[in-house]
């Protein structure tokens, strides 16, 4: 979503109020549109995230994310699993089973909720994207479950590299010479 004609406009509506006044505050109505760009965008990007909470919270598991992407907002929409069968043409193998989730971690839940916005670097998210695909989730379960890993004393969190299988804890194992 580009926000630069709905900032344009805003800017245009406060220079042609001062069209009217003298040359210095018209130069003054100027620089004052020009320094108020960036606060403009980020109301904006404020406002649009507001929606997006007030939307999800009255969908029936959909969730609405507002994402900066290049500078611009960007409107995702992570839609519920549908427990519908696909229809498949006659014929075709059945596709194998999903591998079983992980076990999960005990969670002391409130019920409660909380939204956070997290920015990740590009080449980060792709690779959070990937491991949430590959576990067949997505990639909010995903990063709950990092979260929760994390947190649980004694378990460390397992991130998988090129090498291997890498556990990150409290715990080590291995020689030492």
């Amino acid at each position: 979503m580009d926000l630069t004609p709905y900032v344009t406009s805003l800017n245009s509506a406060l220079v042609n109020s001062a069209q009217t006044s003298s040359h210095e505050v018209r130069e003054a109505a100027e620089r004052l549109a020009q320094g108020m760009e960036p606060a403009i965008r980020l109301t904006f990007m404020e406002m649009a995230s507001d929606v997006a909470a007030e939307v999800t919270a009255r969908l029936d598991g959909d969730v609405i994310d507002v994402r900066l992407r290049g500078g611009n907002p960007e409107i995702v929409v992570d839609r519920a699993v549908s427990h519908e069968e696909p229809t498949v043409p006659f014929g075709t193998p059945p596709e194998p089973p999903a591998p079983p989730a992980p076990p999960q971690p005990p969670i002391d839940d409130d019920g409660g909720l909380s939204r956070v916005s997290l920015r990740l670097p590009d080449y980060l998210k792709s690779q959070v994207d990937e491991a949430a695909a590959k576990e067949g989730v997505s990639v909010n379960t995903w990063l709950v479950r990092a979260v929760q890993q994390a947190l649980t004393p004694q378990s460390g969190i397992d991130i998988t590299t090129p090498g291997g299988r890498v556990r990150i804890g409290r715990s080590m194992t291995g020689w030492v010479r």
